[in-house]
C-alpha cells in the first residue's frame, strides 16, 4: 500500500472510532468532538481508561499494536463497568465493535477511579505476559535482535552455531513493513515451520537516524535481496517471495560501500584501485586440492581440525571403462556429474556429485588419498611442510555466467570492475551497463523498465542515464569458495540493512551431541565481541559475576523490606 492509501485507512479508522465512542467520551466528562481528532483522541482515551499517555506510541508500532488494540478495547469497556469474562471475550472476537452496541443501546456509567489491579491470578498472569511481549517485541524491532549463524560463510570470524545479538540502532532501526505478524519471530513459526505473517497489508517503511555508517570490512546482517530461500540447505530450489522485512537474514562482511569501484583480481579485493586491507580478526579461506603420499587424508583432516571437505571417490576401472556408464556419470544425468582426476591400473579417482544408488551399485569408495580442503592461507602453508603431503594446489575457479551480472564470464576469484551505486550518483545506461543495474531500477527502486532494441525506457521515457535513489553495498563472506554473496546476486540496498552484530552470547558446536554438553558449548566464545581488535576475549565470567551480584543484592533487599514491613 502507498502512503496515500495508508492515510485513507488511518482516517477511516478515526471515523470508525468516533462513531463508536463519542457517547462514551461524553459519559466520561469529555467533549464528543474530542473522539474525532486523530492522535488527540488517543491521548484523551488514555485519560479516560486511566492508562499512561505513552501507550499512544505503542498503538503506532506494527505488530505491537496488534496486541495493544484488544487491550484498549477491553480497558475501554472496563472503564464503563463491563468487567465480565463475556464482555472481555466479546471485545476481542468482535474486534472492538461490541463497543458500538454499548455506545448506542445502554446507559453506561463511567467508573472514574476504577482499580487497575488484576482481579485474579489468571488475569495477573495474562497481563504480565502481554506486557512482556510488548516490551520484548519493541526491543526486538528497534533495539537488539538475536540472530543465529546458519552457514559457514564467515568461518573463523563467526562460526556455525554462534548466537549473536544484532544492534538495530547502530545503523538506524527500520520500521516494519509487515503489519500483521507474530511477535518476536522472523518468517516462520518455530517447530511448526509455517508462515508467521500475512503478506498484506504492507506498510511504508523508513529508517531512524543511526549513529554509525557502514564501514568497509564490518560484518553486517541484512535481508537477502534476491527474493529468498525456502529453507537453508533445501536442495529443491524452491523460492518464496517475501515482504522486505521477512526476507531471509544473511550475515556477511561489507567489502564495498556506496560510491566505491570494486574489482577482484586473483582472489584479492581492490577498492578504487587500491588493495583492500583485512580486519584484524579476518581470516580468508579457499579450497585447495590435496594429495597425500599414502592413504592419510583422514588423518590430515583430523589433526588440523579441518571442517569443510569435498571428498573424492574411487571407481573400479571395470565400471568406468564401460562407455554407457562413463557417459551417464559425466553428463549430469540424474544429478550424477563426476570429473575424472586421474586413473591407475585398477581405479579411477573422481570428484563431484553423484547419487547414493550409484555409489553403491558401482562399488565406489571414498578416496583416502585425495580431497579438496577448505583452508586459510596460513594453514595451507603448514600443510605444505607436512611430510605426509605429496601435493597441494590452489583450486582456480572457472569463469562462468553464474557470476554477477550474469552476462559475461567472470569467476568468484576474478571479476570487475563494478561501480557500487551511491544515492544521487548517475551512471550511463546502455545495453552493456544495464545488466549491472537492472535489479536496482526495477526491483529495489520500483521503476518500469522496457528495452526496445538499443533503446532503454524507464517509466515510458527514453533514457541514456540513471540516477540512484539509495545507497548500495557489496557483501562477501570470508569463506570465499563457500559463500553465496554479492558475487552471485549483486548489490545490497540500504533499505535491506538489518543491523550490526555486536557480541556472541552463546556458541554451540554443531558436530558435538547434546549428551556432551560441556564440550558442545564453546565457552571461550561466549560473550565475546564481534568487531573488536586482536584475539576475541570472553566476558562470560564477568556476566556471571554481575548476575550473581544482582541476585545477592535482590535477596538482601527483599529481606530488608520484609523485616521493615
Amino acid at each position: 500500500m502507498t502512503l496515500s492509501e495508508w492515510l485513507i485507512v488511518f482516517l477511516l479508522i478515526q471515523v470508525v472510532h468516533f462513531f463508536g465512542t463519542w457517547k462514551l467520551y461524553q459519559k466520561a466528562g469529555r467533549k464528543s468532538w474530542e473522539a474525532a481528532v486523530p492522535v488527540y483522541n488517543a491521548f484523551i482515551l488514555m485519560k479516560i481508561i486511566n492508562r499512561p499517555w505513552w501507550w499512544i506510541f505503542l498503538l503506532f508500532i506494527p505488530v505491537v499494536n496488534l496486541i495493544m488494540f484488544p487491550v484498549i478495547w477491553v480497558e475501554t469497556l472496563r472503564s464503563f463497568g463491563k468487567n465480565s469474562n463475556l464482555d472481555t471475550l466479546l471485545a476481542v472476537v468482535t474486534f472492538g465493535l461490541i463497543i458500538y452496541y454499548f455506545n448506542y443501546t445502554q446507559d453506561l456509567q463511567y467508573v472514574e477511579n476504577r482499580s487497575l489491579h488484576p482481579k485474579n491470578a489468571a488475569a495477573d498472569f495474562i497481563s504480565s505476559i502481554l506486557f512482556a511481549i510488548v516490551v520484548a517485541t519493541t526491543v526486538h524491532t528497534y533495539v537488539m535482535q538475536p540472530f543465529t549463524i546458519p552457514t559457514s560463510s564467515l568461518e573463523k570470524s563467526l562460526l556455525i552455531g554462534d548466537f549473536l545479538f544484532v544492534s538495530k540502532f547502530h545503523y538506524g532501526a527500520r520500521t516494519p513493513t509487515t503489519a500483521v505478524a507474530l511477535p518476536m519471530v522472523h518468517d516462520s513459526i518455530p517447530f511448526v515451520k509455517t508462515k508467521s505473517y500475512l503478506s498484506w497489508p504492507q506498510l511504508p517503511s523508513f529508517r531512524f537516524p543511526g549513529f554509525e555508517k557502514i564501514e568497509r570490512n564490518e560484518i553486517v546482517v541484512f535481508n537477502w535481496p534476491t527474493d529468498t530461500v525456502y529453507q537453508f540447505r533445501d536442495a529443491s530450489g524452491r523460492r518464496v517471495d517475501k515482504p522486505l522485512d521477512k526476507k531471509s537474514n544473511y550475515v556477511k562482511r561489507c567489502v564495498g560501500i556506496a560510491g566505491d569501484t570494486l574489482q577482484i583480481k586473483d582472489r584479492v579485493v581492490y577498492i578504487n584501485g587500491a588493495k583492500l586491507g583485512m580486519h584484524d580478526r579476518q581470516k580468508l579461506q579457499f579450497f585447495y586440492s590435496v594429495e597425500t603420499k599414502d592413504n592419510s587424508i583422514s588423518d590430515i583432516i583430523r589433526d588440523y581440525g579441518i571442517t569443510e571437505v569435498q571428498e573424492f571417490y574411487t571407481i573400479p576401472r571395470k565400471y568406468w571403462d564401460i562407455q554407457s556408464i562413463n557417459i551417464y556419470l559425466t553428463n549430469g544425468a540424474n544429478s550424477a556429474k563426476l570429473t575424472e582426476v586421474f586413473k591407475d591400473s585398477t581405479t579411477v579417482t573422481v570428484k563431484g556429485y553423484l547419487t547414493q544408488e550409484y555409489f553403491n551399485k558401482l562399488e565406489m569408495n571414498i578416496s583416502y588419498k585425495h580431497a579438496n580442503l577448505n583452508l586459510t592461507n596460513e594453514l595451507a602453508e603448514q600443510l605444505k611442510k607436512d611430510s605426509r603431503i605429496k601435493k597441494i594446489d590452489f583450486i582456480e575457479n572457472e569463469n562462468t555466467k553464474t557470476i554477477f551480472p550474469h552476462n559475461q564470464e567472470w569467476s568468484n576469484d576474478n571479476m570487475g570492475p563494478i561501480y557500487i551505486p551511491k544515492a544521487g550518483s548517475t551512471v550511463a545506461l546502455n545495453l552493456e551497463t544495464l545488466p549491472f543495474y537492472k535489479a536496482i531500477i526495477t526491483d529495489y527502486e520500483k521503476n518500469e523498465l522496457q528495452v526496445d532494441g538499443d533503446t532503454i525506457l524507464i517509466n515510458g521515457k527514453v533514457v541514456q542515464s540513471y540516477t540512484f535513489k539509495m545507497d548500495y553495498y557489496w557483501m562477501m563472506g570470508d569463506n570465499r569458495h563457500n559463500s553465496e554473496d554479492s558475487r552471485y546476486w549483486g548489490f545490497v540496498p540500504q533499505d535491506h540493512i538489518v543491523g550490526k552484530p555486536v557480541f556472541i552470547w552463546l556458541s554451540l558446536d554443531q558436530n558435538v551431541p547434546w549428551s556432551k554438553f560441556f564440550d558442545k558449548v564453546r565457552w571461550d566464545r561466549m560473550f565475546t565481541t564481534v568487531h573488536g581488535e586482536g584475539e576475541p576475549v570472553s566476558y562470560f565470567i564477568y556476566f556471571v559475576i554481575l548476575v550473581a551480584g544482582w541476585y545477592i543484592f535482590d535477596f538482601f533487599r527483599k529481606r530488608k523490606q520484609k523485616k521493615n514491613a
